[in-house]
């Protein structure tokens, strides 16, 4: 395992393949509730290919809880930090719903780090502060398994959600094992996040991604944040909920590898 140390805090992280300077380098940010083990079956396709980055985000996994609540603007800050560490700049940036929003801050705060952005089942604003704050209310006061299996229904789709599913009852078991007080920090980040401004002015290759089943971020959320940011490509995953990268990794991966390409493309002819 890897470790950071990074405004304070200590962060879980894995580096996986060359050098940072020898291939694009792909960050992954993950959602609320979740962390860096969600990209196992986007990853183990891409390694060799390109260099990847996972962490775990303040608040989840192996990371420290730090002081909360939190903002984006300091979990975005987190992250530039441990690119800074490891010599990463450029990179595609991959975030997951509230990875999604630390991706856009990052861009915000330091365009210099961010080569493309893969936002997936985001948007530039997700809820509404009485949402959030009825979410924070009933985790701090019942904890996080009080509230699996309403987040679990919005996160996957009723054929993932079988009994007989394995996996299922493991993502339960992440969900429910993250830091009350780091879930319920990142809410309160969530919560007051609005890129709405700042969306119209990204320009680097973006791809927002939708789950066509998603029932925290819907499609036509999704589309939305894609109509915001100029020349924004905008494709949905079939028979997925929230979290692609684990219901439909291939898919995903399709998606994302035509992406890169032609990323890369346009990268070169800037040059």
């Amino acid at each position: 395992m890897q470790f950071a140390r990074i405004n304070d805090n200590t962060f879980h992280y894995r580096l996986i393949g060359g050098g940072v300077t020898d291939k694009p380098v792909i960050v992954f940010v993950n959602a609320l509730g979740t962390d860096l083990r969600i990209w196992r079956d986007v990853v183990i396709r891409l390694a060799g290919a390109h260099t990847i980055l996972l962490y775990d985000k303040r608040g989840h996994g192996l990371s420290d809880i730090g002081q909360v609540p939190y903002s984006i603007e300091e979990l975005a800050t987190d992250l530039a930090g441990l690119l800074d560490q490891l010599g990463v700049k450029n990179a595609i940036v991959c975030g997951l719903s509230v990875g999604g929003l630390i991706a856009q801050a990052l861009y915000q705060r330091r365009p210099e780090l961010v080569r493309a952005l893969v936002l997936s089942n985001t948007a530039h604003r997700i809820g509404t502060a009485e949402m959030w704050d009825e979410r924070i209310a009933a985790v701090e006061a019942k904890g996080l398994a009080a509230i699996a299996d309403g987040v679990l229904e919005r996160w996957f789709t009723p054929a993932f959600r079988r009994p007989e599913n394995v996996a299922y009852a493991g993502y339960r078991n992440m969900l429910v094992r993250q830091p009350v007080a780091g879930y319920a920090g990142t809410c309160a980040a969530i919560r007051d996040a609005d890129y709405t401004d700042a969306a119209g002015k990204i320009a680097v290759p973006v791809l927002c991604i939708a789950g066509d089943q998603d029932g925290s971020t819907p499609p036509d959320l999704v589309r939305s944040t894609a109509k915001l940011i100029p020349g924004a490509r905008f494709e949905i995953i079939r028979d997925a909920g929230h979290i692609p990268c684990v219901e439909q990794p291939e898919a995903l991966l399709t998606v994302l590898r035509g992406f890169l390409a032609a990323a890369a493309r346009a990268s070169r002819t800037r040059q």
